[in-house]
């Protein structure tokens, strides 16, 4: 019997592994083709065009997926160069943004036990606002 599950188990393993390498070559192959993957922008062509425009006129998101009948995760794909989190040049520094830290008291219990650096140990002590990657 033990050896039977074993045997289903590895040959479980085994199909699972076969469809992992032929889902990878069918992926390549499709990019060799130039095929990207994933599902296609609900606005495209002209409509990103208008979208782009609005926004940069500084009409809301919300207001330009209303006015175009899809939804605001759509909209934010259209404009997603022009929002402020986007960062066009890869070596230019990301902007920090502060962090405040407010917390219940058995996991403030655990992090005073824990080893914290000194941004850490102040914004854990004092409750002070700290940067991103400073504590």
């Amino acid at each position: 019997m033990k050896f039977m599950v074993q045997t289903l188990a590895a040959v479980g393993e085994l199909q699972r592994d076969l469809q992992r390498e032929l889902t990878y070559d069918g992926l390549r192959t499709a990019e060799a083709k130039g095929n990207m993957g994933g599902r296609r922008p609900v606005l495209a062509g002209e409509t990103v065009a208008d979208v782009r425009t609005a926004y940069l006129e500084g009409q809301s998101l919300a207001a330009l997926a209303r006015e175009h009948g899809v939804s605001r995760g759509a909209v934010r794909t259209a404009v997603a160069d022009l929002l402020p989190e986007h960062v066009a040049d890869e070596s230019a520094p990301v902007p920090e943004l502060p962090v405040t830290l407010d917390m219940p008291g058995k996991v403030a219990g655990f992090l005073r036990a824990a080893e914290l650096d000194d941004a850490g140990r102040v914004a854990l002590d004092h409750g002070v606002a700290v940067r991103r990657g400073t504590g």
